[in-house]
């Protein structure tokens, strides 16, 4: 049995190390350990829990094993499904897998290494193997200031320009965009995050060596330059539609939260967005037109728990440190506005149409006729009021303020 194994205790102080392996040793385990992961990329498949639980019993090591034969079958699989994983044992290559990698300037990031994102560990028994890094950034340091960003495939002009100032506006205050290089939303947001000189990272679900979609190739490409991709699957694995849906359980756990731009009601998005509440990780959407379908998904979300979101200092007011808030939105400060209270009381008294004597608009103001009078003057010198005679009109530009609404307060 591994360390991990329930029921064995953490050495401490009192314990008897007497029996702790020298570092070479140590150094000799984590390399198989290693080795066994790599194997197991290719043998079973992302986010299978039967497998993250004899993990989690017996270790890497014992579990490759078993499955090349070594041993008899591990517990909770049928007779059926057993020889269809030995079956794939035998056609693994770790040696080969991490040599083609290297090629492809990917490496193999496992629990235990220094690079290694601790959130993943909140997935338990679903966390993954490992995974398949290409960039030269580091993945844990990335992913502790990192936002997801989602969305619909076949999204709308409204939501790829969103999804793209979005991700510009995360960039530009230091945060990394991750996302799952698809078209649509993800493309969009990966494209936004680029143009703002920022960092983003494309969870995939195939080998990081193998560009998909064909269409976001060159992106795919330029996102290894400038940021990372990141996989589960081994060099050359190709997608499938389940591989897309157990691969977004990464995207939530990797980032501190998740906004979706545009979904329908079955996107795939939703899944990413239902993980990341799951994982205890903020939620947020971005609404559209009551009448598109494509964000009738999001607008689910949002009866529910998560957040409404219009830009990135609303995300970061929620996925931020603290202080980290966004501005009051206010509307365009009125000239009027500038004007003390029982001016603007006097002002709003005038007839829009006609001239008013004096004691009429004190009325109207509720005031004092000659409260009335040294406020008439007042307006009168800033240009809001003009005299006829013994009454007072408003000038053009004193209709056009008042036309215009109530101010911030």
């Amino acid at each position: 049995m591994s360390g991990g194994e329930d029921g064995l205790r953490d050495a401490g102080e009192g314990d008897d190390l007497s029996g702790v392996p020298p570092e070479g040793v140590r150094e000799e385990a984590a390399g198989d350990d290693r080795l066994a992961r790599v194997f197991l990329t290719r043998v079973v498949e992302p986010g299978d829990e039967t497998a993250g639980r004899w993990l989690r019993a017996f270790g890497a090591p014992e579990v490759a094993r078993r499955l090349r034969g070594g041993g008899k079958p591990l517990p909770g699989v049928s007779p059926k499904r057993w020889q269809g994983l030995l079956a794939r044992a035998e056609g693994a290559g770790p040696e080969r897998d991490l040599a083609v990698a290297g090629e492809a300037g990917a490496r193999f990031v496992c629990p235990g290494d220094t690079e290694w994102p601790a959130q993943l560990d909140d997935l338990g028994d679903a966390r993954p193997v490992g995974l398949w890094v290409r960039g030269h950034p580091g993945l844990r340091i990335w992913a502790l200031r990192s936002v997801a960003v989602v969305g619909a495939r076949a999204c709308t002009e409204y939501g790829a320009h969103t999804a793209a100032a979005l991700a510009a506006g995360l960039a530009e205050r230091g945060w990394v965009v991750v996302s799952g290089g698809a078209y649509g939303i993800d493309g969009a947001a990966h494209r936004g995050a680029l143009a703002a000189d920022g960092a983003t990272v494309a969870v995939l679900a195939c080998g990081v060596d193998r560009p998909y979609p064909r269409g976001h190739t060159a992106l795919l490409d330029r996102i290894a330059e400038q940021g990372l991709l990141v996989g589960e699957l081994p060099p050359g694995d190709h997608p499938t539609p389940s591989r897309f849906i157990v691969r977004n359980r990464v995207i939530a756990a990797l980032t501190r939260g998740t906004v979706v731009v545009e979904a329908a009601c079955r996107s795939g998005s939703l899944v990413t967005a239902r993980a990341a509440q799951r994982l205890g990780r903020p939620t947020m959407g971005v609404p559209g037109p009551v009448t598109s379908a494509l964000s009738a998904g999001v607008h689910e979300l949002l009866r529910g728990e998560a957040f409404l979101v219009t830009d990135a200092a609303e995300v970061t007011e929620l996925v931020g440190a603290m202080g980290e808030l966004a501005p009051p939105r206010r509307g365009p400060v009125l000239p009027r506005d500038l004007l003390e209270p029982a001016a603007r009381d006097v002002l709003a008294a005038l007839p829009g149409d006609r001239t008013a004597g004096a004691g009429e608009i004190a009325r109207g103001a509720r005031t004092t006729r000659e409260e009335a009078v040294a406020r008439l003057y007042e307006l009168r010198a800033l240009g809001y009021v003009e005299r006829h005679d013994d009454g007072w009109k408003l000038t053009r530009q004193a209709v056009i303020a008042v036309r215009a609404g109530p101010g911030p307060g």
